[in-house]
């Protein structure tokens, strides 16, 4: 755990997708720094257990990115309990293995674009008014990825999603700006969590672990705590002129 500090002292966090990977690791780091962070998953177990390891500034509630009741229930939650919203980070994502595209299911598809698509799209519609009605800005953070920019094959439709994610985020940005709704996105290169073989398509042996890394000129593949670094700036008053942007957190691997 990192030191205590205060650089986002006095504020209120929604984090999607809040209880594992990037997502546990931004909820972790909001709460070190002194805000209070509602942390939304639909996986209730890992949920609670990274609530639990920061209970007075970290919340569980359960939350389907997908419904729309689910975003008014934890958007509540967070005004009834903590009085105010000043950050979002849209951190909840899926994704299929990767394959041939022609192999790619109905059901696949339309799982990767509701829960990396639509949940932005819920959350524009029923947190960002609150947002305007509560009249003191705020900073929505959508986690996008490489692919956004960077498509391979055998993710084409995950890559797309969140290609929709960057281009929504930076007309989100200058939509709202006005209000002083700052709105950016951060895209990770792969990381370590558990999902190698997903997103590559190969097993995760060492040999192809390195073979992947050896394009990757910082040489290593990300880790949750350089995105949770990457969103606390974002969130925080240093970050206070940074919109409509897309925050490469790569290794110079896109370079």
């Amino acid at each position: 755990m990192s030191a205590q500090g205060t650089r986002l002292q006095g504020k209120v966090a929604i984090v999607t997708g809040g209880g594992s990977g990037f997502g546990a690791a931004i909820a972790r780091r909001f709460g070190e720094e002194g805000a209070k962070v509602v942390v939304a998953d639909i996986n209730v177990e890992g949920g609670e257990k990274v609530a639990a390891q920061n209970p007075s500034n970290l919340v569980f509630q359960h939350t389907d990115v997908t419904q729309g009741d689910a975003w008014k229930t934890v958007l509540d939650l967070a005004f009834s309990k903590f009085g105010r919203l000043d950050i979002l980070v849209n951190n909840a994502g899926t994704t299929y293995r990767n394959k041939p595209t022609a192999e790619v299911t109905d059901d696949e598809w339309e799982r990767v674009f509701k829960v990396n698509v639509k949940s932005i799209y819920l959350a524009s519609t029923i947190v960002i008014p609150r947002l305007i009605e509560q009249g003191q800005g705020g900073s929505v953070i959508n986690i996008s990825s490489t692919g956004a920019s960077r498509p391979r094959p055998g993710l084409v439709w995950y890559n797309a999603s969140k290609g929709a994610v960057t281009n929504a985020t930076k007309g989100l940005a200058a939509e709202y700006g006005p209000h002083n709704i700052r709105v950016n996105s951060v895209a990770p290169l792969l990381s370590g969590t558990g999902l190698f073989a997903m997103f590559t398509g190969m097993e995760d042996t060492p040999e192809n672990r390195e073979k992947f890394i050896s394009n990757v000129p910082l040489g290593r593949l990300t880790e949750a705590d350089d995105i949770a670094n990457m969103c606390l700036y974002l969130g925080s008053d240093e970050g206070r002129f940074i919109n409509g942007t897309e925050m490469v957190v790569d290794g110079g691997k896109c370079v």
